[in-house]
């Protein structure tokens, strides 16, 4: 039964941590964003993060996108200081081409750093993109 479940591989979506400027407290920020870089939109997006390391867990947050247009992206969440030292992750379910699609990108503890910072699909602006 198993073998007759067709689950699609994930292409062109991506999750990316993107430091920003942030106007109303005179920060620099890390900010976690969804991308859609495909030609067709994501539908009823569904996005669940957290944050672990052998002792530490944070709480679940939940997000939802009714619709993200094609070749856009969306805020996910900021990711606070405290949290770049623990492996974070992103559970993304949404459809596609009436298909459901799933993958959990992750963000290894440590990786969020200015050092891999790169190009980001669809955004101007240099980010670290989820594995």
């Amino acid at each position: 039964m198993r073998k007759d479940i067709d689950i699609p591989e994930v292409y062109d979506v991506y999750v990316a941590a993107v430091k920003e400027f942030n106007e109303e407290h005179r920060t620099t920020d890390w900010n976690a964003y969804i991308i859609n870089n495909t030609d067709e939109p994501l539908e009823l997006v569904m996005i669940v993060s957290d944050g672990y390391s052998a002792d530490q867990v944070t709480s679940q947050m939940r997000h939802k996108l009714e619709k993200l247009p094609s070749k856009a992206f969306a805020k996910i969440e900021f990711i606070e200081d405290g949290v770049l030292e623990l492996t974070n992750q992103f559970a993304v379910t949404y459809f596609l081409g009436g298909k459901l699609y799933e993958k959990t990108f992750v963000f290894t503890a440590g990786s969020i750093k200015d050092q891999n910072l790169g190009p980001v699909p669809a955004m101007l602006k240099e980010g670290i993109l989820a594995e």
